[in-house]
């Protein structure tokens, strides 16, 4: 491709994960397992929530969207990375670079939102439960879903409308397995520095206020609980132990790529995959799998199958 000062760049060169040529028969099969495992388990959430009439609750729908969300996010890239493993050389059109831009930032802005419902849900569970009903109303937890995804679109298209109008004539080569904003827009013919500071920055302001939105919610819900009894602190501890733990392996990734964007660490992709790939599956083990209401459901649903069949 001509690199020349009037040339535009119509493709990217992403570079994976590297190895000799096992190495990355390796690599395919294990991560064509781990999103196998993502679709499987998410997938089974999503229908067992829909499905089991039990699990008709606001917690429950705000969870099925969470896992429909990880599918998203883990299908936006991954699929991509796994097929680059078994091809030498790894490109991707301008116009899917910036659709990976646009999508990952939908999903995870989507997702940073749902995580702040989530926890909005168990405060009201915890702290006003006469009136939990009332507040969390199915009208009420939908538009908490909607808002989700209206801020995860609007984020994208304010981070999207900036970068695809640069000028790429130059340097074409992501070192990343997909596109990601800060590894992209350095790569424009100009000067992008304060193009830079102003959109990464928002990019992990909105991070670092969710999450730290997040943890003086859960830290409410502990000091509410812990006046009122030792059964019920204990309960919210094991419930909120979860939420956090998802919470910090979703956004400890985010927030540190966010934070160094124009160094080039080594740990950038192993925290890209681990966002991308690892966090979905992570999700519905800990969030799902350890809930017994969840088991039990998918039991039935299981059992109601091979009946009817």
């Amino acid at each position: 491709m001509d690199q020349g000062n009037n040339s535009r760049v119509t493709e990217f060169v992403l570079h994976s994960l590297s190895g000799p040529r096992e190495l990355q028969l390796f690599y395919f099969a294990f991560f064509t397992l781990f999103y196998l495992c993502i679709l499987l388990w998410n997938l089974l959430i999503v229908l067992t929530i829909i499905f089991e009439p039990a699990l008709h609750t606001p917690m429950y729908f705000l969870l099925s969207n969470l896992s429909f969300i990880d599918l998203c996010l883990s299908t936006f890239a991954t699929p991509k990375m796994i097929a680059d493993f078994l091809v030498e050389h790894k490109i991707i059109s301008f116009e899917g670079c910036m659709a990976q831009i646009f999508y990952q930032h939908v999903f995870g802005g989507a997702e940073m939102m749902l995580l702040v419902a989530m926890a909005y849900d168990r405060y009201v569970a915890i702290c006003r439960p006469l009136h939990y009903a009332a507040i969390m109303s199915l009208c009420k937890c939908t538009g908490l879903v909607l808002g989700s995804w209206t801020i995860g679109v609007l984020h994208s298209l304010s981070q999207l409308f900036f970068i695809v109008n640069l000028p790429f004539c130059g340097p074409n080569k992501v070192d990343s397995f997909f596109c990601d904003l800060p590894l992209v827009i350095k790569l424009a013919c100009t000067d992008t520095y304060l193009l830079q500071i102003l959109m990464l920055s928002y990019s992990d302001l909105m991070a670092v206020s969710s999450f730290a939105l997040l943890l003086i919610s859960y830290s409410v819900i502990l000091v509410t609980v812990r006046r009122r009894s030792s059964i019920g602190m204990a309960k919210a501890r094991a419930t909120l132990t979860a939420h956090v733990t998802v919470v910090t392996l979703f956004f400890g990734p985010c927030i540190f790529i966010y934070a160094w964007p124009f160094g080039n660490f080594p740990a950038d992709k192993v925290l890209s995959i681990f966002y991308t790939v690892f966090t979905p599956l992570l999700n519905p083990l800990i969030y799902a799998l350890r809930n017994k209401k969840v088991i039990t459901a998918m039991q039935k649903l299981r059992r109601r199958q091979v009946s009817s069949s």
